[in-house]
Parts: structure tokens; sequence; C-alpha cells
């Protein structure tokens, strides 16, 4: 049950994301913010590894060249996705940027069934056709 309250989480600063980043990004270059955000975000996430006592060898050694290899791909995916993003926000509406952002649950459902080979329910098929639906309606 932690994992949900964790996506709370998650999703309450995602929107904070949104919002200060719209605010943020009034007189500055979008790409330029995403920039500060990153270096940001990778100076308070290492503060937390070491608080967390998270960098010891043990931990590296473990990790494989496949393992190295989908991390990387992720950060490279997270970075495009937060340049895209503060793009979109610096011209749009957040609220708009925000909805068609979290129409990535869509993506995520449809590359979990062919590249995890994950099962989809006929609800879950259900729900995304009805986020795409509320995206539609927000921007609209």
């Amino acid at each position: 049950m932690r994992w949900f309250l964790y996506a709370i989480f998650s999703s309450l600063f995602a929107a904070l994301v949104a919002i200060f980043g719209k605010l943020g990004l009034k007189n500055t270059d979008s790409v330029l913010a995403t920039t500060i955000r990153g270096v940001i975000m990778a100076i308070f996430l290492l503060v937390t590894s070491f608080f967390l006592k998270k960098f010891s060898l043990n931990n590296f050694n473990s990790l494989s060249w496949k393992d190295w290899v989908l991390i990387v791909a992720a950060g490279l995916a997270g970075a495009l996705s937060w340049i895209f993003y503060f793009l979109a926000l610096k011209e749009g509406m957040a609220s708009k940027v925000a909805a068609i952002d979290r129409t990535s649950i869509i993506f995520v459902i449809i590359l979990s069934v062919l590249i995890l080979g994950e099962k989809i329910s006929w609800k879950a098929f259900l729900g995304a056709i009805l986020m795409a639906a509320g995206a539609i309606m927000v921007i609209l």
C-alpha cells in the first residue's frame, strides 16, 4: 500500500513542477530552465543518496551492464521529457500542458504490453480511453 502513497506524492509534486515551472518561465528560456532544474535535482539526489548511505562500491558492483544501459536510457528519456515539458509550458497553459503530459499513462500501458508482456484488462483499457477523453476535454 506504500506504493499508493508514493504515487500520490509523485502526482502532487508533478503538479507543483507545472505551477512553479510556468511561473519561472516568464522571462527564462525553457531549455535553460530545464537545465537548471536538472542540476538542482542532481544535487538534491546526490545529497539524499549520501544521507541515506546509498553510495557504496557494493551497490555499484551489483549493477550489470544491462542495468547501466537501461538506467542511462531512462535518464535520457526523462531529460527529453523535461525539455519538451518546459517548452510546452513556456507556450501553453499549465493545466492543458499537464493534461496532455499525464496521457503518458496511455503510452505506458501500450509499451508495457508490447515490451514487458504485461496483460491489460478491459478495465485498464477503458480507463486509458477515458483518460484520453478527459485530456481532450481539458484542452478544448
